[in-house]
């Protein structure tokens, strides 16, 4: 889809693609002295994603501000030290861990007359780079395209002004309802931006259709479906490829799988599975992210159980097994059975955090996906997490509603079958969701059992 290239400002302050392996001045900033090693944490994190994108970090700076300036974020102080400190390292680009405002940039590139980006837009960056499929691609440039949208604002005000005394021209020249080029450019612009929009949001639409075809397919399967879930780089794809030798792309930087992978996989009880890899979560993630990447992240909401990948061996696992649960709350999948899998436990060297993960998270196995360490175990607690997923019903069913008696002996095991009078007697092992869905044929009294441990 080829569209018009739209301008950010008159100085070409923005990094294109081909600006690979330049320098980066990193700022994040804090309140209170007990917050320094959280910012330094997460300034290791941005540093990884300026990694990913491409550049170099040059150094780091952890700003405690008492307050936020509401036209540069920096307050003057702070703002000429991070300059001068930029001037020496002649460094291509500042970028903000935090999100800044549109205005807000444009003011900071102002003072820096060099690209200021901030967190959202790296990941944008590296998510671009790192998308693969049609539906991946699409995404991310509707996540780009709605991303440089407020920021249009005020682009064209110099020329505005420039074309105020010259093509406003009230008298007889009869000018007087010529707009200023400035306000046909941003207008124009904002045309290209929301067509732009359409054209992608209809692409996708398209391309989800697919998906759910295929995600169809898979429920009349009946296959039970394992999400794994987790933060970026926390071992998903590792975890994929020693269960499944799926051969899943496999690389020690952030979010090295962006498109879903679907395997079939065996357990040792015999029983199959579907496991899919999806794209790692981060803090901060993009709204505007979450949003295009919706489809994609649903395999996390559809899924049966979701088996949520911790690094044991980050310094920040804490916070980032927490961004993981709010990410999936956002996306209605908060209440989802969950396994906690507790990875890379040979790295770990900090046997505390272990404990405090296992105390939020009770129903947890450790392993270790790279040495292959601890699958065996992994596969017991998912075998006993489907046990809990079926019950032992006796149903009742008359005749004239064989569908449903069709239903029930298709996708469960029966234990017996009789028949009495005009009504079929069931007692079989069905999944929850097939005992709620024909919980009106429930013999009363019987109750409902389940098979596996509670």
């Amino acid at each position: 889809m080829k569209e018009d290239k739209i301008v950010r400002d008159e100085s070409n302050l923005v990094l294109h693609d081909q600006d690979k392996n330049k320098k980066a001045l990193l700022v994040s900033a804090y309140h209170g002295a007990d917050q320094k090693t959280v910012c330094e944490e997460h300034l290791s994190e941005l540093e990884l994603l300026i990694d990913t994108f491409g550049m170099q970090t040059a150094r780091k700076i952890p700003c405690v501000l008492r307050r936020y300036d509401a036209s540069t974020f920096l307050t003057k102080g702070k703002l000429e030290e991070v300059l001068t400190i930029a001037k020496e390292l002649k460094v291509d680009a500042v970028v903000f861990d935090d999100e800044i405002s549109p205005g807000q940039q444009r003011n900071l590139q102002e003072v820096f007359s060099i690209p200021v980006m901030d967190r959202t837009e790296v990941i944008l960056g590296v998510f671009a780079q790192r998308a693969q499929t049609k539906e991946a691609k699409l995404q991310v440039e509707l996540a780009k395209v709605k991303y440089e949208a407020p920021r249009l604002k005020n682009l064209w005000t110099h020329l505005s002004r420039q074309s105020g005394t010259s093509g406003g021209g009230g008298g007889g020249g009869g000018g007087g309802y010529l707009k200023g080029e400035g306000e046909k450019q941003i207008e124009i612009d904002r045309r290209i931006l929301k067509r732009k929009i359409e054209l992608l949001q209809k692409e996708i639409d398209e391309v989800r259709a697919n998906r759910e075809t295929l995600r169809l397919a898979r429920v009349k399967s009946e296959i039970p479906v394992f999400a794994i879930v987790g933060y970026t780089n926390a071992g998903k794809s590792t975890l994929l490829n020693a269960l499944t030798n799926a051969g899943v792309f496999v690389e020690d930087k952030l979010f090295a799988t962006l498109d879903t992978t679907t395997r079939k996989f065996t357990l040792k009880n015999h029983q199959d599975i579907l496991l899919v890899d999806t794209v790692g979560f981060i803090r901060k993630l993009p709204h505007l992210l979450v949003a295009a990447f919706k489809s994609t992240l649903e395999e996390a909401v559809e899924a049966d159980i979701l088996l949520h990948l911790v690094d044991v061996s980050h310094p920040m696992a804490e916070e980032q097994a927490a961004t993981t649960h709010e990410v999936l709350k956002e996306l209605g999948a908060g209440k989802k059975p969950i396994i906690t899998v507790l990875n890379k436990i040979d790295a770990c060297t900090n046997p505390l955090m272990i404990q405090k993960i296992r105390m939020t998270y009770p129903k947890n196995i450790q392993i270790s996906a790279l040495k292959g360490q601890g699958l065996d175990e992994l596969q017991d607690v998912i075998i006993q997490e489907l046990s809990k997923q079926r019950k032992l019903a006796d149903f009742r069913i008359p005749q004239s509603d064989y569908a449903a008696v069709s239903e029930i002996i298709r996708l469960g095991h029966i234990i017996k079958q009789e028949y009495e009078e005009n009504d079929v007697v069931l007692k079989v092992d069905v999944p929850n969701v097939l005992a709620a869905k024909f919980a009106r044929y429930l013999e009363k009294g019987d109750g409902v059992e389940e098979t596996g441990d509670s």
